[in-house]
């Protein structure tokens, strides 16, 4: 059977959750915030929906508890792209990544993030120049006048890292494939940046290389080691940088929704009905 693509999630139901609770979660197509007390279930809400998409996926081999039906648009669809932004800096404890980890000074989950997310940067690269090779060498004037456009979103993100930067006086270095920074004349590579500093390159390289292309961005308390300027700005550069992705998040932070998000917030309490 051939896969349909959803453009994004309409609604999250997930059933029994800790024997409990009955969770009816719509959604909205562009932001959706989940806000409640600790320990009410804001952060298992987000990682029981992963889990049931790894699952529809095949990356995860058996089916996880409690049961969650998605609802995606258009609603015959079978499949949707995302991403999960993991934003707690913890040290890895995998003796598999022993060899990485020296290898490459990848020590922490942000990290193990940024060097999956450099060779995903790397195929969006190649990908981006063959799509300019295609309209460049079509008979169409129309798709060769559009080529240049494909560079845009990139230095979109190079100019966004490099305001968010600036009181600390890196810069991205755009001379390289990978991503490296230059202070002064030092180039220094990611892993040497501050946790906060990795965690919004985390955010806006993953979301860059999603190619504004419809998908799905989960992320459990973002604000974690974000300076409260970049709380602010965080939704809009997401946004700035692909208007098609839903974004679907937990947040402790009123920073986080100041900039006009106040309607997309949810309260936990109100989705939630006892079993």
């Amino acid at each position: 059977m051939e896969k349909v693509q959803a453009e994004y999630i309409q609604q999250i139901e997930i059933y029994s959750m800790w024997g409990l609770k009955h969770i009816v979660w719509k959604l909205r197509p562009d932001v959706n915030i989940l806000s409640g007390v600790n320990g009410i279930g804001k952060s298992t809400i987000l990682n029981t929906s992963v889990s049931s998409l790894s699952e529809m996926n095949g990356e995860l081999p058996m089916p996880q508890h409690p049961a969650v039906h998605l609802t995606f648009y258009p609603e015959n669809a079978t499949s949707i792209r995302y991403d999960v932004i993991r934003s707690f800096d913890r040290p890895l404890i995998h003796f598999e990544l022993l060899e990485k980890m020296i290898d490459r000074k990848v020590h922490t989950e942000l990290d193990w993030q940024l060097y999956n997310l450099q060779r995903r940067y790397l195929d969006y690269q190649v990908n981006i120049g063959n799509k300019m090779i295609d309209m460049l060498s079509s008979d169409d004037p129309a798709e060769q006048a559009k080529a240049s456009s494909l560079s845009v979103p990139k230095r979109m993100f190079q100019d966004m890292i490099d305001e968010l930067f600036k009181d600390t006086r890196k810069k991205i270095n755009r001379k390289t494939n990978e991503i490296t920074f230059l202070y002064g004349k030092e180039l220094i590579s990611p892993y040497k940046l501050s946790s906060g500093e990795k965690q919004i390159l985390v955010i806006l390289l993953t979301v860059l290389i999603q190619d504004q292309q419809r998908c799905v961005l989960f992320m459990d308390e973002p604000e974690v080691s974000l300076h409260v300027e970049w709380q602010q700005q965080l939704i809009s550069l997401i946004r700035k940088l692909n208007p098609n992705v839903q974004i679907i998040l937990t947040t402790h932070s009123p920073a986080v929704i100041m900039n006009g998000w106040i309607d997309a917030v949810t309260e936990v309490s109100d989705i939630t009905q006892d079993i």
